[in-house]
């Protein structure tokens, strides 16, 4: 009987044990289940939202993409510069300024010492469906036609490019080198400086071809500069060059090229005049073809030039015959020597399209530059008709949009003994 009521008990007790155990393990189920049930719902939420935030994220691609296809595209390193989004229309506006000042060593020849802008100009180029067009405007050679420079057009045509309008006929390596890029503040007698006097942009039509070691170019262009009078003169120059080295460090390069102008009576006189002092210096008539006479200027030239490493060198030879009504024509021939030494580094780059040598690349630290050339002019058919230029020179270049000049020219005029001298520094800004 005890032991029954003993085994009763202990019965008891486990039951209400288990009860106990299974409400606990009950509860904590419930928990879960209600836990689970609430981390279900919020995911859901979370996978609404997200595809909510989806459909926004496509929607802003789709408004940036659209933005994007009907928004011009502005660059401005260097410049600025718009392209259009379908890429078909395009324009830049750069410009440069040249701010000279000079100082002479009179001798025989009356000058004076002064200051000017040699060069202030804007410059707009671009592309419209397919052409090239550039017009540029130097406000420090006069307004309207007078400070015209380049305007063209230009398009590609086979594997090269025709350019129509008023622009440089392909003559003289150092008259296509640009004045931003020349090596020192004038030019040499080989150019519109001298044997070309005034002659720098014509009206025409031209075709150049260029590869990576050579050129060929070809130009039929009015002698009627924008700015000058009326006329029938024609005139047609050509001019090939070959580079057979040319490479990151060192290039060679060779060219040739040869000019006729046709002169027209009552056009222009065409000149060879010689600033052998340096600009605002004296001057040197050496030869001249009248437009009464009707006669023509034929000359041709060579060319020789390198780059290798810090160290850069150019030269010409012309030869040209200046028609007259009487008597025999007259030969006149001009040529120079420069050269240059980067004293801390660079390299005059190369440009194989044009076959021009262009500005060394500058660095933070800038780069200075020694430079020397000898230049002289000669007509042969007239006694001590003759004029040469010594000019020693330091560039400073700041940047790769500044840099300053100095040049000390020593002139020499055969024709009256003249021998005046020339202090001229430049600040130079292009963009």
């Amino acid at each position: 009987m005890r032991y029954s009521f003993l085994a009763v008990a202990l019965a008891a007790a486990l039951g209400t044990a288990t009860f106990d155990a299974t409400a606990a393990d009950s509860a904590e189920l419930a928990e879960l289940k209600a836990q689970l049930s609430a981390l279900q719902a919020r995911v859901a939420e979370l996978e609404t939202r997200t595809d909510a935030q989806s459909d926004i994220n496509v929607g802003t691609q789709q408004s940036i993409e659209s933005i994007a296809a009907t928004t011009p595209k502005l660059e401005t390193k260097g410049g600025i510069k718009v392209t259009s989004p379908d890429k078909k229309f395009e324009a830049s506006l750069g410009g440069r300024i040249h701010f000279d000042a000079y100082a002479f060593d009179r001798d025989i020849a009356a000058t004076t010492g002064t200051t000017e802008f040699r060069r202030a100009r804007l410059t707009l180029a671009g592309k419209a469906l397919g052409w090239d067009y550039k017009v540029e405007q130097d406000f420090a050679a006069g307004t309207n036609l007078d400070g015209l420079r380049d305007a063209f057009i230009a398009t590609s045509l086979w594997g090269g490019k025709a350019t129509i309008g008023h622009f440089k006929p392909y003559r003289s390596m150092e008259e296509l080198t640009s004045s931003n890029e020349i090596l020192m503040m004038e030019r040499p007698f080989a150019s519109a400086t001298g044997l070309f006097s005034g002659r720098q942009f014509q009206q025409g039509v031209g075709y150049q071809r260029g590869g990576e070691n050579y050129t060929a170019g070809f130009t039929v262009f009015n002698l009627r500069g924008a700015s000058g009078v009326r006329n029938e003169g024609v005139g047609a120059s050509g001019r090939v060059t070959f580079a057979p080295i040319n490479n990151d460090n060192e290039t060679l390069h060779f060219g040739g090229w040869a000019s006729l102008e046709n002169n027209n009576q009552g056009s222009a006189d065409l000149s060879a005049v010689a600033n052998y002092a340096g600009r605002r210096g004296p001057a040197q008539t050496i030869a001249t073809t009248t437009g009464a006479s009707r006669n023509q200027v034929t000359a041709y030239g060579l060319e020789a030039a390198g780059s290798f490493g810090p160290l850069f060198f150019q030269g010409e030879y012309v030869n040209a015959t200046f028609g007259q009504p009487l008597g025999r024509d007259q030969d006149v021939t001009t040529w120079y020597l420069q050269g240059s030494w980067l004293l801390n580094g660079g390299h005059k780059g190369y440009k194989p399209a044009t076959g021009i040598f262009g500005s060394p690349k500058v660095d933070s630290k800038g780069l200075w530059e020694l430079t020397a050339r000898y230049d002289t002019i000669e007509n042969k058919d007239i006694a001590d008709r003759e004029a040469t230029s010594v000019i020693l020179g330091v560039n400073y270049y700041v940047n790769a949009n500044l840099r300053f000049m100095f040049n000390y020219t020593q002139g020499d005029n055969q024709v009256n003994g003249d021998e005046t001298g020339q202090y001229a520094l430049r600040t130079q800004f292009s963009w």
